[in-house]
Protein backbone atom coordinates (compact mmCIF):
# COMPACT_ATOMS: atom_id res chain seq x y z
CA UNK A 1 0.00 0.00 0.00
CA UNK A 2 1.30 3.47 -0.90
CA UNK A 3 2.13 5.82 1.94
CA UNK A 4 -0.74 8.13 2.83
CA UNK A 5 -3.43 6.18 0.95
CA UNK A 6 -6.25 4.67 2.97
CA UNK A 7 -7.09 1.08 2.12
CA UNK A 8 -10.23 0.59 0.06
CA UNK A 9 -11.48 -1.99 2.52
CA UNK A 10 -11.13 0.44 5.44
CA UNK A 11 -12.74 3.56 4.01
CA UNK A 12 -13.55 3.62 0.30
CA UNK A 13 -14.60 7.28 0.25
CA UNK A 14 -11.35 8.41 1.88
CA UNK A 15 -9.36 6.06 -0.38
CA UNK A 16 -10.84 7.83 -3.40
CA UNK A 17 -9.93 11.30 -2.12
CA UNK A 18 -6.43 10.10 -1.17
CA UNK A 19 -5.89 8.77 -4.70
CA UNK A 20 -7.00 12.01 -6.35
CA UNK A 21 -4.81 14.16 -4.10
CA UNK A 22 -1.72 11.93 -3.81
CA UNK A 23 -1.65 11.16 -7.54
CA UNK A 24 -1.56 14.90 -8.26
CA UNK A 25 -4.85 14.86 -10.15
CA UNK A 26 -6.61 17.75 -8.42
CA UNK A 27 -6.60 20.04 -5.42
CA UNK A 28 -9.19 21.99 -3.50
CA UNK A 29 -10.00 25.53 -4.57
CA UNK A 30 -10.37 28.58 -2.30
CA UNK A 31 -13.97 28.62 -3.55
CA UNK A 32 -15.94 25.99 -1.67
CA UNK A 33 -17.13 23.16 -3.90
CA UNK A 34 -14.74 23.97 -6.75
CA UNK A 35 -11.46 22.27 -7.65
CA UNK A 36 -8.14 22.91 -9.30
CA UNK A 37 -7.42 20.25 -11.92
CA UNK A 38 -3.69 19.55 -11.90
CA UNK A 39 -1.71 18.40 -14.95
CA UNK A 40 -1.97 14.67 -14.15
CA UNK A 41 -5.77 14.99 -13.99
CA UNK A 42 -6.13 17.45 -16.84
CA UNK A 43 -3.97 15.25 -19.05
CA UNK A 44 -6.59 12.52 -18.74
CA UNK A 45 -9.32 15.03 -19.62
CA UNK A 46 -7.34 16.06 -22.70
CA UNK A 47 -7.18 12.42 -23.81
CA UNK A 48 -10.92 12.05 -23.20
CA UNK A 49 -11.53 15.16 -25.29
CA UNK A 50 -9.24 13.95 -28.06
CA UNK A 51 -10.98 10.63 -28.55
CA UNK A 52 -14.56 11.75 -27.96
CA UNK A 53 -14.13 14.78 -30.22
CA UNK A 54 -13.02 12.50 -33.03
CA UNK A 55 -15.99 10.19 -32.41
CA UNK A 56 -18.39 13.14 -32.51
CA UNK A 57 -16.94 14.41 -35.78
CA UNK A 58 -17.08 10.92 -37.28
CA UNK A 59 -20.85 11.03 -36.66
CA UNK A 60 -21.20 14.39 -38.43
CA UNK A 61 -21.02 16.83 -35.51
CA UNK A 62 -19.08 20.09 -35.41
CA UNK A 63 -17.94 22.25 -32.49
CA UNK A 64 -19.14 25.71 -31.56
CA UNK A 65 -19.22 27.83 -28.42
CA UNK A 66 -22.07 29.67 -26.69
CA UNK A 67 -21.99 32.23 -23.85
CA UNK A 68 -21.60 31.25 -20.21
CA UNK A 69 -24.19 33.88 -19.20
CA UNK A 70 -27.88 33.16 -19.78
CA UNK A 71 -30.68 35.74 -19.26
CA UNK A 72 -32.75 34.59 -16.31
CA UNK A 73 -35.92 34.91 -18.37
CA UNK A 74 -34.67 32.23 -20.78
CA UNK A 75 -34.66 29.57 -18.09
CA UNK A 76 -38.24 30.44 -17.19
CA UNK A 77 -39.50 29.76 -20.71
CA UNK A 78 -39.48 25.96 -20.25
CA UNK A 79 -41.36 25.10 -17.05
CA UNK A 80 -39.88 21.66 -16.31
CA UNK A 81 -36.40 22.90 -17.11
CA UNK A 82 -36.47 25.84 -14.71
CA UNK A 83 -38.09 23.70 -12.01
CA UNK A 84 -35.29 21.14 -12.34
CA UNK A 85 -32.38 23.59 -12.34
CA UNK A 86 -33.51 26.61 -10.28
CA UNK A 87 -32.11 25.31 -6.96
CA UNK A 88 -28.67 24.79 -8.55
CA UNK A 89 -28.34 28.12 -10.37
CA UNK A 90 -25.73 30.77 -9.63
CA UNK A 91 -27.15 34.20 -10.53
CA UNK A 92 -25.23 37.38 -11.39
CA UNK A 93 -27.11 40.52 -10.34
CA UNK A 94 -24.38 43.17 -10.71
CA UNK A 95 -21.89 43.96 -13.47
CA UNK A 96 -19.50 46.88 -13.87
CA UNK A 97 -20.50 48.10 -10.43
CA UNK A 98 -24.15 48.48 -11.43
CA UNK A 99 -27.35 46.51 -10.88
CA UNK A 100 -28.15 44.59 -14.08
CA UNK A 101 -31.48 45.22 -15.79
CA UNK A 102 -31.99 41.47 -15.87
CA UNK A 103 -30.12 38.94 -13.74
CA UNK A 104 -27.85 36.53 -15.61
CA UNK A 105 -27.58 32.84 -14.79
CA UNK A 106 -24.18 31.17 -15.07
CA UNK A 107 -25.02 28.23 -17.30
CA UNK A 108 -25.99 25.01 -15.54
CA UNK A 109 -26.60 23.64 -19.07
CA UNK A 110 -27.10 25.40 -22.40
CA UNK A 111 -30.43 24.33 -23.92
CA UNK A 112 -32.04 27.73 -23.43
CA UNK A 113 -29.25 29.96 -24.78
CA UNK A 114 -28.69 27.61 -27.71
CA UNK A 115 -32.35 27.36 -28.69
CA UNK A 116 -32.74 31.12 -28.53
CA UNK A 117 -29.89 31.20 -31.08
CA UNK A 118 -31.25 28.37 -33.23
CA UNK A 119 -34.38 30.47 -33.77
CA UNK A 120 -32.21 32.79 -35.88
CA UNK A 121 -30.58 29.94 -37.79
CA UNK A 122 -33.58 27.81 -38.73
CA UNK A 123 -36.37 28.76 -41.13
CA UNK A 124 -36.55 25.85 -43.62
CA UNK A 125 -36.12 22.08 -43.70
CA UNK A 126 -32.99 22.85 -45.71
CA UNK A 127 -31.41 24.23 -42.52
CA UNK A 128 -31.79 20.88 -40.75
CA UNK A 129 -30.30 18.94 -39.13
CA UNK A 130 -28.02 21.07 -36.98
CA UNK A 131 -25.44 18.89 -35.26
CA UNK A 132 -23.41 20.96 -32.81
CA UNK A 133 -21.28 20.14 -29.79
CA UNK A 134 -19.49 22.46 -27.41
CA UNK A 135 -16.69 21.87 -24.90
CA UNK A 136 -17.35 24.16 -21.95
CA UNK A 137 -17.59 24.64 -18.21
CA UNK A 138 -20.86 24.80 -16.27
CA UNK A 139 -21.89 25.81 -12.78
CA UNK A 140 -24.35 23.96 -10.51
CA UNK A 141 -24.55 25.02 -6.90
CA UNK A 142 -24.06 21.61 -5.33
CA UNK A 143 -24.48 21.20 -1.57
CA UNK A 144 -22.34 18.07 -1.21
CA UNK A 145 -19.27 17.97 -3.42
CA UNK A 146 -16.51 15.47 -4.14
CA UNK A 147 -13.52 16.00 -6.43
CA UNK A 148 -14.39 15.15 -10.05
CA UNK A 149 -17.63 13.36 -9.13
CA UNK A 150 -19.67 16.38 -8.10
CA UNK A 151 -18.34 19.93 -8.01
CA UNK A 152 -19.90 23.38 -8.26
CA UNK A 153 -18.01 24.12 -11.48
CA UNK A 154 -17.01 21.33 -13.84
CA UNK A 155 -15.87 20.74 -17.40
CA UNK A 156 -17.97 18.86 -19.92
CA UNK A 157 -19.15 18.58 -23.47
CA UNK A 158 -22.77 19.13 -24.45
CA UNK A 159 -24.21 18.25 -27.82
CA UNK A 160 -27.31 20.11 -29.03
CA UNK A 161 -28.97 19.01 -32.25
CA UNK A 162 -32.03 20.08 -34.20
CA UNK A 163 -34.12 17.81 -36.46
CA UNK A 164 -37.13 17.90 -38.73
CA UNK A 165 -38.84 14.80 -37.34
CA UNK A 166 -39.34 12.92 -34.11
CA UNK A 167 -37.79 9.84 -35.70
CA UNK A 168 -34.60 11.66 -36.69
CA UNK A 169 -34.23 13.08 -33.18
CA UNK A 170 -34.79 9.65 -31.66
CA UNK A 171 -32.18 8.12 -33.95
CA UNK A 172 -29.71 10.80 -32.85
CA UNK A 173 -30.47 10.29 -29.16
CA UNK A 174 -29.87 6.55 -29.40
CA UNK A 175 -26.78 6.98 -31.61
CA UNK A 176 -25.09 9.23 -29.07
CA UNK A 177 -25.75 7.07 -26.02
CA UNK A 178 -24.08 4.24 -27.93
CA UNK A 179 -21.14 6.52 -28.75
CA UNK A 180 -20.78 6.98 -24.99
CA UNK A 181 -21.08 3.24 -24.42
CA UNK A 182 -18.35 2.54 -26.96
CA UNK A 183 -16.08 5.21 -25.49
CA UNK A 184 -16.58 3.96 -21.93
CA UNK A 185 -15.83 0.36 -22.85
CA UNK A 186 -13.13 0.80 -25.50
CA UNK A 187 -11.21 3.70 -23.96
CA UNK A 188 -12.08 3.85 -20.27
CA UNK A 189 -12.11 0.01 -20.05
CA UNK A 190 -15.29 0.51 -18.03
CA UNK A 191 -18.24 -1.80 -18.78
CA UNK A 192 -21.63 -0.08 -18.70
CA UNK A 193 -25.33 -0.84 -18.81
CA UNK A 194 -27.21 1.15 -21.47
CA UNK A 195 -30.84 2.01 -20.84
CA UNK A 196 -33.62 4.50 -20.43
CA UNK A 197 -34.21 6.62 -17.35
CA UNK A 198 -37.58 6.47 -15.62
CA UNK A 199 -39.92 9.46 -15.76
CA UNK A 200 -38.78 10.52 -12.30
CA UNK A 201 -35.08 10.31 -13.19
CA UNK A 202 -35.11 11.84 -16.69
CA UNK A 203 -33.55 15.21 -17.56
CA UNK A 204 -35.63 18.27 -16.71
CA UNK A 205 -37.42 19.28 -19.92
CA UNK A 206 -36.85 16.04 -21.83
CA UNK A 207 -39.38 13.61 -23.30
CA UNK A 208 -37.07 10.83 -22.22
CA UNK A 209 -33.44 10.25 -21.30
CA UNK A 210 -31.02 7.43 -22.15
CA UNK A 211 -27.92 6.77 -20.06
CA UNK A 212 -24.90 4.61 -19.42
CA UNK A 213 -24.44 3.29 -15.87
CA UNK A 214 -21.23 1.78 -14.51
CA UNK A 215 -20.54 -0.15 -11.31
CA UNK A 216 -17.68 1.05 -9.15
CA UNK A 217 -15.47 -1.16 -6.97
CA UNK A 218 -17.52 -0.39 -3.85
CA UNK A 219 -20.70 -1.61 -5.55
CA UNK A 220 -22.24 1.81 -6.16
CA UNK A 221 -23.47 2.95 -9.56
CA UNK A 222 -22.07 5.91 -11.46
CA UNK A 223 -24.13 7.65 -14.13
CA UNK A 224 -21.41 8.20 -16.72
CA UNK A 225 -23.28 9.80 -19.62
CA UNK A 226 -26.76 10.86 -20.72
CA UNK A 227 -28.55 11.49 -24.00
CA UNK A 228 -31.88 13.33 -24.02
CA UNK A 229 -34.72 13.38 -26.54
CA UNK A 230 -36.16 16.85 -25.92
CA UNK A 231 -39.06 16.54 -28.35
CA UNK A 232 -40.41 19.97 -29.32
CA UNK A 233 -40.34 21.40 -25.79
CA UNK A 234 -37.53 23.89 -26.31
CA UNK A 235 -38.58 24.69 -29.87
CA UNK A 236 -42.01 25.67 -28.57
CA UNK A 237 -40.52 27.64 -25.67
CA UNK A 238 -38.40 29.70 -28.09
CA UNK A 239 -40.77 29.54 -31.08
CA UNK A 240 -38.31 27.73 -33.37
CA UNK A 241 -40.26 26.70 -36.48
CA UNK A 242 -39.31 25.64 -39.98
CA UNK A 243 -41.14 25.38 -43.28
CA UNK A 244 -41.23 21.71 -44.21
CA UNK A 245 -41.31 20.20 -47.69
CA UNK A 246 -45.11 20.25 -47.56
CA UNK A 247 -45.00 24.07 -47.02
CA UNK A 248 -46.34 23.66 -43.47
CA UNK A 249 -44.74 25.49 -40.53
CA UNK A 250 -43.61 23.00 -37.88
CA UNK A 251 -41.73 23.02 -34.61
CA UNK A 252 -38.23 21.57 -34.62
CA UNK A 253 -37.28 18.44 -32.64
CA UNK A 254 -34.28 18.59 -30.32
CA UNK A 255 -31.71 16.42 -28.56
CA UNK A 256 -28.96 17.11 -26.07
CA UNK A 257 -26.28 14.83 -24.67
CA UNK A 258 -23.23 15.14 -22.46
CA UNK A 259 -20.42 13.72 -20.36
CA UNK A 260 -18.17 15.54 -17.92
CA UNK A 261 -14.99 15.37 -15.85
CA UNK A 262 -17.00 12.93 -13.71
CA UNK A 263 -15.56 10.33 -16.12
CA UNK A 264 -12.16 10.87 -14.49
CA UNK A 265 -13.67 9.92 -11.14
CA UNK A 266 -15.11 6.85 -12.85
CA UNK A 267 -11.65 5.82 -14.06
CA UNK A 268 -10.25 6.17 -10.55
CA UNK A 269 -13.01 4.11 -8.93
CA UNK A 270 -13.11 1.43 -11.62
CA UNK A 271 -9.42 0.58 -11.86
CA UNK A 272 -7.25 2.02 -9.08
CA UNK A 273 -5.87 0.05 -6.13
CA UNK A 274 -4.32 0.61 -2.72
CA UNK A 275 -1.00 1.56 -4.36
CA UNK A 276 -2.51 4.48 -6.25
CA UNK A 277 -4.02 5.46 -9.57
CA UNK A 278 -4.43 3.02 -12.47
CA UNK A 279 -5.07 4.63 -15.88
CA UNK A 280 -6.24 2.68 -18.95
CA UNK A 281 -3.43 3.05 -21.53
CA UNK A 282 -5.65 4.62 -24.19
CA UNK A 283 -6.36 7.55 -21.86
CA UNK A 284 -2.97 7.79 -20.17
CA UNK A 285 -1.28 11.18 -20.63
CA UNK A 286 2.02 9.30 -20.26
CA UNK A 287 1.87 5.64 -21.38
CA UNK A 288 5.52 4.70 -20.66
CA UNK A 289 8.18 6.01 -18.29
CA UNK A 290 11.84 4.95 -18.38
CA UNK A 291 13.62 4.84 -15.03
CA UNK A 292 17.40 4.60 -15.52
CA UNK A 293 19.27 2.93 -12.64
CA UNK A 294 22.86 3.86 -11.79
CA UNK A 295 25.35 3.94 -8.92
CA UNK A 296 27.98 6.22 -10.40
CA UNK A 297 28.21 9.14 -12.79
CA UNK A 298 29.74 6.87 -15.41
CA UNK A 299 26.84 4.40 -15.15
CA UNK A 300 24.40 7.29 -15.29
CA UNK A 301 25.85 8.45 -18.59
CA UNK A 302 25.69 4.94 -20.06
CA UNK A 303 22.10 4.07 -19.09
CA UNK A 304 20.66 7.51 -19.86
CA UNK A 305 22.37 7.63 -23.24
CA UNK A 306 21.04 4.15 -24.05
CA UNK A 307 17.50 5.22 -23.08
CA UNK A 308 17.81 8.26 -25.34
CA UNK A 309 19.19 6.10 -28.15
CA UNK A 310 16.28 3.62 -27.89
CA UNK A 311 13.67 6.38 -27.97
CA UNK A 312 15.33 8.69 -30.51
CA UNK A 313 12.58 8.29 -33.13
CA UNK A 314 9.66 7.76 -30.74
CA UNK A 315 6.67 10.03 -30.33
CA UNK A 316 7.64 12.29 -27.39
CA UNK A 317 4.10 12.00 -26.02
CA UNK A 318 4.50 8.22 -25.72
CA UNK A 319 7.28 8.17 -23.14
CA UNK A 320 9.42 10.07 -20.65
CA UNK A 321 12.92 9.39 -19.34
CA UNK A 322 13.06 10.08 -15.60
CA UNK A 323 16.70 11.06 -15.20
CA UNK A 324 16.18 13.21 -12.09
CA UNK A 325 19.32 13.20 -9.92
CA UNK A 326 17.64 14.16 -6.67
CA UNK A 327 15.58 10.96 -6.29
CA UNK A 328 16.60 7.34 -5.93
CA UNK A 329 15.10 4.63 -8.19
CA UNK A 330 12.86 3.29 -5.42
CA UNK A 331 11.24 6.70 -4.96
CA UNK A 332 10.69 7.00 -8.70
CA UNK A 333 9.14 3.52 -8.90
CA UNK A 334 6.64 4.43 -6.19
CA UNK A 335 5.96 7.87 -7.66
CA UNK A 336 5.07 6.59 -11.12
CA UNK A 337 3.07 3.69 -9.68
CA UNK A 338 1.08 6.16 -7.56
CA UNK A 339 0.42 8.33 -10.64
CA UNK A 340 -0.86 5.39 -12.67
CA UNK A 341 1.59 5.25 -15.59
CA UNK A 342 0.70 1.98 -17.38
CA UNK A 343 4.27 0.75 -17.99
CA UNK A 344 7.51 1.47 -16.13
CA UNK A 345 10.69 0.52 -17.99
CA UNK A 346 13.74 -0.10 -15.81
CA UNK A 347 17.16 0.07 -17.42
CA UNK A 348 20.47 -0.45 -15.62
CA UNK A 349 24.09 -1.12 -16.63
CA UNK A 350 23.55 -4.89 -16.81
CA UNK A 351 20.47 -4.37 -18.99
CA UNK A 352 22.55 -2.29 -21.39
CA UNK A 353 25.08 -5.14 -21.64
CA UNK A 354 22.31 -7.70 -22.25
CA UNK A 355 20.42 -5.49 -24.73
CA UNK A 356 17.29 -5.84 -22.59
CA UNK A 357 15.08 -3.79 -20.31
CA UNK A 358 12.63 -4.75 -17.56
CA UNK A 359 9.01 -3.68 -18.20
CA UNK A 360 6.68 -3.45 -15.19
CA UNK A 361 2.90 -3.47 -15.71
CA UNK A 362 0.88 -1.11 -13.53
CA UNK A 363 -2.25 -3.26 -13.64
CA UNK A 364 -0.69 -6.48 -12.29
CA UNK A 365 2.80 -5.48 -11.11
CA UNK A 366 4.20 -8.22 -13.35
CA UNK A 367 7.78 -7.76 -14.53
CA UNK A 368 9.17 -9.08 -17.79
CA UNK A 369 12.44 -8.74 -19.67
CA UNK A 370 12.11 -7.30 -23.16
CA UNK A 371 14.67 -6.97 -25.91
CA UNK A 372 15.70 -3.44 -26.81
CA UNK A 373 15.27 -4.45 -30.44
CA UNK A 374 11.74 -3.56 -31.50
CA UNK A 375 10.99 -2.29 -27.99
CA UNK A 376 8.38 0.21 -29.15
CA UNK A 377 6.35 -2.59 -30.76
CA UNK A 378 6.73 -4.79 -27.64
CA UNK A 379 5.47 -1.99 -25.41
CA UNK A 380 2.56 -1.18 -27.72
CA UNK A 381 1.38 -4.79 -27.58
CA UNK A 382 1.81 -4.79 -23.81
CA UNK A 383 -0.28 -1.60 -23.52
CA UNK A 384 -3.04 -3.26 -25.54
CA UNK A 385 -2.91 -6.26 -23.22
CA UNK A 386 -3.18 -3.99 -20.16
CA UNK A 387 -6.16 -2.18 -21.71
CA UNK A 388 -7.92 -5.48 -22.41
CA UNK A 389 -7.11 -6.88 -18.98
CA UNK A 390 -8.51 -3.82 -17.20
CA UNK A 391 -11.78 -4.13 -19.11
CA UNK A 392 -12.02 -7.89 -18.55
CA UNK A 393 -11.37 -7.43 -14.85
CA UNK A 394 -14.03 -4.72 -14.50
CA UNK A 395 -16.49 -6.69 -16.63
CA UNK A 396 -16.08 -9.77 -14.45
CA UNK A 397 -16.57 -7.68 -11.32
CA UNK A 398 -19.77 -6.22 -12.76
CA UNK A 399 -21.09 -9.68 -13.62
CA UNK A 400 -20.22 -10.99 -10.16
CA UNK A 401 -22.07 -8.10 -8.53
CA UNK A 402 -25.23 -8.10 -10.64
CA UNK A 403 -28.04 -9.82 -8.78
CA UNK A 404 -31.61 -10.83 -9.61
CA UNK A 405 -33.96 -10.27 -6.66
CA UNK A 406 -37.76 -10.57 -6.43
CA UNK A 407 -38.44 -10.11 -2.71
CA UNK A 408 -38.35 -6.57 -1.26
CA UNK A 409 -37.16 -7.71 2.15
CA UNK A 410 -34.26 -9.53 0.52
CA UNK A 411 -33.50 -6.43 -1.53
CA UNK A 412 -33.44 -4.24 1.57
CA UNK A 413 -31.16 -6.71 3.33
CA UNK A 414 -28.67 -6.85 0.45
CA UNK A 415 -28.64 -3.38 -1.11
CA UNK A 416 -26.08 -1.91 1.32
CA UNK A 417 -23.61 -4.59 0.19
CA UNK A 418 -23.62 -2.92 -3.22
CA UNK A 419 -24.17 -4.08 -6.77
CA UNK A 420 -26.64 -3.82 -9.62
CA UNK A 421 -30.00 -5.39 -8.78
CA UNK A 422 -32.34 -6.63 -11.49
CA UNK A 423 -35.82 -6.19 -10.06
CA UNK A 424 -39.45 -5.82 -11.07
CA UNK A 425 -40.63 -2.35 -10.06
CA UNK A 426 -43.67 -0.26 -10.91
CA UNK A 427 -41.51 2.70 -11.95
CA UNK A 428 -44.46 4.44 -13.62
CA UNK A 429 -45.71 5.18 -10.09
CA UNK A 430 -43.63 8.01 -8.57
CA UNK A 431 -44.66 6.94 -5.06
CA UNK A 432 -42.98 3.56 -5.60
CA UNK A 433 -39.67 5.15 -6.58
CA UNK A 434 -39.93 7.57 -3.66
CA UNK A 435 -40.46 4.68 -1.25
CA UNK A 436 -37.54 2.76 -2.74
CA UNK A 437 -35.24 5.74 -2.20
CA UNK A 438 -36.55 6.47 1.30
CA UNK A 439 -36.26 2.85 2.46
CA UNK A 440 -32.95 1.92 0.86
CA UNK A 441 -31.14 5.07 -0.40
CA UNK A 442 -31.21 3.40 -3.82
CA UNK A 443 -32.81 4.44 -7.12
CA UNK A 444 -33.75 2.97 -10.47
CA UNK A 445 -30.62 3.54 -12.51
CA UNK A 446 -32.17 2.59 -15.85
CA UNK A 447 -34.51 0.35 -17.80
CA UNK A 448 -31.84 -1.60 -19.72
CA UNK A 449 -32.01 -1.91 -23.49
CA UNK A 450 -31.08 -5.59 -23.33
CA UNK A 451 -33.58 -6.57 -20.64
CA UNK A 452 -35.16 -9.98 -21.39
CA UNK A 453 -38.86 -10.00 -22.29
CA UNK A 454 -40.30 -11.14 -18.96
CA UNK A 455 -43.07 -10.26 -16.53
CA UNK A 456 -43.32 -10.32 -12.77
CA UNK A 457 -44.84 -8.61 -9.74
CA UNK A 458 -43.43 -5.28 -8.52
CA UNK A 459 -41.40 -6.14 -5.44
CA UNK A 460 -43.08 -3.27 -3.53
CA UNK A 461 -46.72 -3.21 -4.72
CA UNK A 462 -47.18 -6.60 -6.36
CA UNK A 463 -48.47 -4.98 -9.56
CA UNK A 464 -47.55 -6.96 -12.71
CA UNK A 465 -44.58 -5.34 -14.50
CA UNK A 466 -43.03 -5.96 -17.90
CA UNK A 467 -39.26 -6.20 -17.82
CA UNK A 468 -36.84 -5.74 -14.97
CA UNK A 469 -35.06 -2.48 -14.12
CA UNK A 470 -31.57 -1.95 -12.74
CA UNK A 471 -31.61 -0.52 -9.20
CA UNK A 472 -28.61 0.44 -7.10
CA UNK A 473 -27.21 2.95 -4.66
CA UNK A 474 -25.35 5.58 -6.62
CA UNK A 475 -22.96 8.51 -6.58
Amino acid sequence: MAKGITKRADDYAQWYIDIVLKADMADYSPVKGCMVIKPNGYGIWERIQQHLDRMFKETGHVNAYFPVFIPESFLKKEAEHVKGFAPECAVVTHGGGKLLEEPLVIRPTSETIIWSTYKNWISSYRDLPILINQWANVCRWEMRTRLFLRTTEFLWQEGHTAHATHEEAEEETVRMVHVYRRFAEEYMAMPVVVGRKTEQEKFAGAEHTYCIEALMQDGKALQAGTSHHLGQNFAKAFDVKFQDRDKELKYVYATSWGVSTRLIGGIVMTHSDDNGLVIPPRLAPLPVVFVPIWKSDAERDVVCEKAREITRDWDPLFYRIDDRDQYKPGYKFNDWELKGVPIRVEIGPRDVQNNTVVAVRRDTGEKQALSMDGLREHLTRLLDDIQNNLFARAEQRTRDNTHTVDDYEEYKARIDQGGFFRVFLDHANPEVEAKLQEDTRSTVRCIPFDAPDEEGPCMITGKLCKGRVIAAQAY
